[in-house]
């Protein structure tokens, strides 16, 4: 179970050290990944919100939990990197679909950003598929319910 718990912290980080950066240093170095490119469909490819310095935060805070947690630094450094790509997926997904930016999807918005690095290193987490549905199911709660405190806190720009 604690292994369980660890994994979760794992994507605990991966989506909220954006956000505390954010919090922290404001707009300070936030460079969009798409620099700002539409495309065809009138839209951004991700977004303002989607920086490289919140990829590299997410990057930082896996790869160190993973080491304290002793799961190893290039786990931990690949686990960042599959979460934010899930991440970014949903939010280019997103768009296409003509949502705006930083909207709402139930599930949407945690599904892949955490199925995407539990299936790739189900092996090396040895994880089960019970543990998976369990770790995306309890993101997926933490989310809905703890992204309103962080709003009413001010460091979440949106209730969800």
């Amino acid at each position: 179970m604690s292994y369980i718990i660890q994994v979760l912290i794992l994507l605990l980080a991966a989506n909220g050290a954006p956000i505390m950066l954010n919090w922290l240093i404001g707009k300070r170095w936030a460079y969009p990944i798409d620099n700002g490119l539409k495309l065809t469909d009138g839209y951004r490819l991700f977004g303002d919100s989607k920086t490289w310095r919140g990829i590299l935060s997410a990057l930082c805070a896996t790869t160190g939990l993973a080491v304290a947690f002793n799961i190893g630094l290039l786990t931990g450094l690949w686990f960042g990197i599959l979460a934010m790509a899930g991440d970014l997926l949903a939010s280019f997904s997103k768009r296409r679909l003509g949502y705006g930016e930083s909207s709402q999807v139930r599930g949407f918005d945690t599904v892949p950003e955490s199925l995407l690095p539990l299936l790739i290193l189900k092996a090396t987490l040895t994880l089960s598929a019970i543990d998976i549905l369990l770790i995306v199911g309890i993101f997926f709660l933490f989310e809905e319910f703890v992204s309103p405190i962080l709003y009413r806190w001010h460091i979440r720009k949106k209730p969800y």
